[in-house]
């Protein structure tokens, strides 16, 4: 089980901010496989107020929801002085060096017993993450 930070903007959808964009190629669907693994995934993101329970809102209408949102854990007090960063084991982020892989490479990366190849990415058209069998076990 991997604790796994998310940032929303340019990660989850398109970058539109103040607005929500539209959902990045494969993002819900790979969010919702991360967690039927049992995986803890956290928001972490530079939103605040509005804007954030937009953003949470969206997730939710999408089938995500976090374990916690700009904290490690729900009710995390974030008035002491601490660090603002997320305790975690990956952070998927489009400000990466090189920028976001893609959520097919996420996945990937962090499930590679599962693989994907590009000719299988139709797996996640309109459903859920069944069973992927391992390149060459065909």
């Amino acid at each position: 089980m991997l604790r796994i930070a998310v940032d929303f903007d340019g990660t989850i959808v398109e970058n539109e901010y103040p607005n929500v964009g539209k959902p990045k190629l494969f993002a819900f669907e790979t969010l919702k496989m991360l967690n039927r693994k049992g995986h803890i995934l956290i928001l972490w993101t530079c939103r605040e107020g509005q804007r954030l329970d937009e953003a949470i809102v969206f997730c939710k209408e999408n089938g995500v929801e976090f374990y916690a949102v700009n904290a490690n854990y729900p009710g995390e007090d974030r008035c002491n002085p601490s660090s603002r960063k997320i305790d975690a084991h990956i952070y998927v982020d489009d400000r990466n060096i090189g920028g976001l892989m893609g959520w097919t490479d996420v996945w990937n990366t962090i499930h590679p017993e599962d693989s994907v190849s590009v000719q299988e990415k139709n797996f996640f058209k309109g459903r859920f993450f069944r069973k992927i069998k391992r390149h060459g076990n065909r």
